[in-house]
């Protein structure tokens, strides 16, 4: 079952794809973008969010996002709830589908995130939001003055302990091996900071706490022996997995699996553009996301008025 041929798709509705979905409307695209199962991306999972700009007293993940959406469908952007499960963007008309369901569209903005990769406890979905974090840049000034663990060893985990150091009173890294996998200069400067301690060949066991975070149970790796630690926040700094399997064989992806953009928009494919998380696994924040959501939305209008009138002229 195929439907007429739209001027353009937006996969994604974090901040990147409804960003888009807002610019693109209004430019007159009649965007149809897929949300997910679950929109709203990250922030969904976030409770304060006191960085992004036009909140001083802050405001809470979702509904931020909730704004977002509603901002999009105000203008016309189409929001249908279904996650992609097929793309093929060989062909100058673009299509997508949802199970057997075709789209097609002359361009598509792919924003479909990135998902933090989490240590698979209860205790830590339980309190996520609550203390549990993976976003230093965005949570760690909650913790002035205050306990905090970070979990992992490599340059992401090393980045996070030092940012925290600002705020924590003491930071400690727990990781699973006896040696840091970043590389020398971060694990220099992660030794040999004051605040900065080291539980070594251990992993968390589980999260304590009713509604916040109060502490864990860690368990040595070597021994199995089982301890606990009071904190008050923990970090996990494991990595993140961009959302882009769908899309493999159709766009150039890196080796962990972004998307490979010469300018943070263009990829290789005319007509298909990149925001946020799916290819910017430096910044990761709100603010930059909906940037890069603006910046796709004006080069896929571009983009559109370059083709010729009865190709960009879609019904």
């Amino acid at each position: 079952m195929n439907e007429h041929v739209r001027k353009l798709i937006i996969i994604g509705s974090g901040p990147a794809g409804l960003t888009a979905g807002v610019y693109a409307a209004r430019a007159n695209l009649a965007p149809l973008l897929f949300a997910g199962g679950q929109y709203g991306g990250q922030l969904m999972l976030t409770t304060d969010v006191e960085n992004y700009p036009g909140f001083p007293d802050g405001i809470m993940g979702p509904e931020l996002m909730e704004r977002f959406r509603a901002q999009a469908e105000r203008f016309g952007t189409e929001i249908v709830d279904y996650d992609i499960t097929r793309v093929d963007f060989s062909g100058a008309v673009h299509r997508v589908w949802v199970d057997q369901h075709e789209y097609q569209a002359h361009a598509v903005i792919v924003a479909s995130g990135a998902s933090a990769l989490w240590l698979g406890l209860d205790s830590e979905t339980r309190l996520r939001g609550r203390g549990v974090s993976s976003c230093a840049t965005c949570d760690g000034a909650f913790f002035k003055e205050k306990e905090i663990l970070v979990v992992g060893g490599g340059d992401t985990a090393l980045e996070e302990a030092l940012f925290l150091t600002r705020f924590g009173k003491t930071v400690t890294v727990v990781h699973r091996r006896g040696e840091l996998r970043a590389s020398k200069i971060m694990q220099q400067r992660a030794l040999d900071h004051p605040k900065i301690g080291f539980i070594w060949d251990s992993t968390i066991d589980e999260v304590l706490g009713d509604t916040r975070v109060s502490g864990v149970r860690l368990r040595n790796l070597k021994t199995g022996e089982l301890t606990q630690r009071p904190a008050d926040a923990v970090f996990v700094a494991i990595g993140h997995k961009p959302n882009t399997q769908v899309f493999t064989g159709q766009l150039d992806l890196d080796e962990k699996g972004y998307i490979r953009s010469s300018d943070g928009v263009h990829t290789k494919v005319a007509g298909v553009f990149v925001a946020g998380d799916v290819y910017d696994f430096r910044y990761r924040q709100a603010v930059t996301a909906a940037g890069a959501g603006c910046r796709a939305a004006i080069e896929a209008e571009h983009y559109l008025e370059s083709l010729p009138a009865h190709a960009a002229a879609a019904s």
